[in-house]
């Protein structure tokens, strides 16, 4: 028996949000993902499946329909033995290389019957403690929300660009302990940012992540050593990193963004070249998206990673949380 050349199959799923998820620039309901799964028989008549989870992100142009388009039409590479190397030219960053790349990495975990780590030449995946996000509210419904996350050791802010003090404020009151994460989704005005800024300072925050818009970068100028800031819509691949390395302390890798682990290995590298603190960070999706991105926690400073902490419901073999730990995949999910 020879085995059978690599099959590849997407489709569209819908998960639904536990309440309404919100941040400056929308509010969601639902998450909708794409996957894209690769059938194999082995020559020893092994039927592997390999899968990866993407979220096609409209705030990149990117849409649930184009995003399945572009995997179909990778079907035939796949079925002539497409490696991850070759996807990286083959597809540009973006949601539908990140779903291939990681049913592409799954596929040769399974087939090879070796971990994605080990093939990665990385250290096994541990348990590691990811940030819980808040969702933007009105700072008395923030503060009731931190007062009941007040033993989480790491929360993740979501603000606006009106009135953020009031809301970090609102949540260091309702938990005075833990360490803050603000995340303006690129909503402050650069004529404020520098207020802003100093106010997170007073807060004791730890890390405030794309405060101005991308491309407006310059807006943060001598502000990165008042707290350290993280770059998240600004960067997605090496060629950023020049540019940003004079405005930020930490990048955010979120493989949707880099398209795929095999790329975010890169970007880590370069971050760290630079003296770039890492931040691994995921768009909302299920324990299918966050495991690849979890061989990433032990280079990086900050992990989040809550997505399916977010949702009414997780996939099959989901990841394991107990509170904000989170465990490694068993092979029933990926890698």
């Amino acid at each position: 028996m020879t085995g059978s050349s690599p099959s590849l199959r997407v489709r569209a799923e819908v998960w639904p949000v536990a309440g309404t998820f919100v941040i400056a620039r929308d509010a969601r309901t639902e998450v909708h993902v794409v996957v894209a799964e690769i059938t194999q028989t082995t020559p020893d008549g092994r039927l592997v499946v390999g899968r990866g989870e993407c979220v096609p992100y409209r705030r990149y142009g990117e849409t649930v329909a184009q995003v399945m388009t572009d995997l179909e039409g990778m079907a035939p590479a796949v079925a002539g033995g497409l490696t991850r190397q070759a996807l990286l030219e083959a597809l540009p960053a973006g949601a539908a290389r990140n779903a291939l790349d990681c049913a592409l990495l799954d596929l040769e975990a399974k087939r090879e019957g070796r971990p994605a780590w080990a093939i990665l030449g990385l250290a096994p995946p541990r348990p590691t403690v990811t940030a819980q996000t808040l969702s933007l509210d009105t700072p008395e419904k923030m503060e009731e929300r931190a007062r009941a996350l007040a033993d989480r050791p790491l929360l993740k802010i979501k603000v606006g660009g009106s009135d953020p003090v009031a809301q970090v404020a609102a949540v260091r009151r309702g938990a005075p302990e833990a360490r803050l994460i603000v995340d303006a989704n690129e909503s402050w005005a650069d004529d404020r940012v520098r207020a802003f800024v100093t106010a997170m300072a007073d807060l004791d925050v730890d890390l405030i992540e794309q405060p101005v818009p991308a491309g407006r970068d310059e807006a943060l100028e001598g502000l990165r050593h008042l707290v350290p800031l993280c770059a998240d819509e600004s960067v997605h691949g090496l060629e950023d990193m020049e540019r940003l390395a004079a405005y930020y302390t930490h990048i955010n890798i979120k493989l949707d963004k880099t398209g795929g682990l095999t790329a975010a290995l890169n970007l880590a590298r370069a971050a760290e070249d630079r003296a770039m603190g890492l931040m691994i960070g995921c768009m909302l999706a299920t324990s299918l998206a966050m495991a690849p991105a979890l061989l990433l926690a032990a280079r990086a400073e900050f992990v989040d990673l809550d997505g399916p902490l977010l949702l009414a419901r997780d996939r099959e073999h989901g990841l394991s949380y107990e509170g904000t730990t989170l465990y490694p995949a068993t092979p029933a999910l990926w890698g």
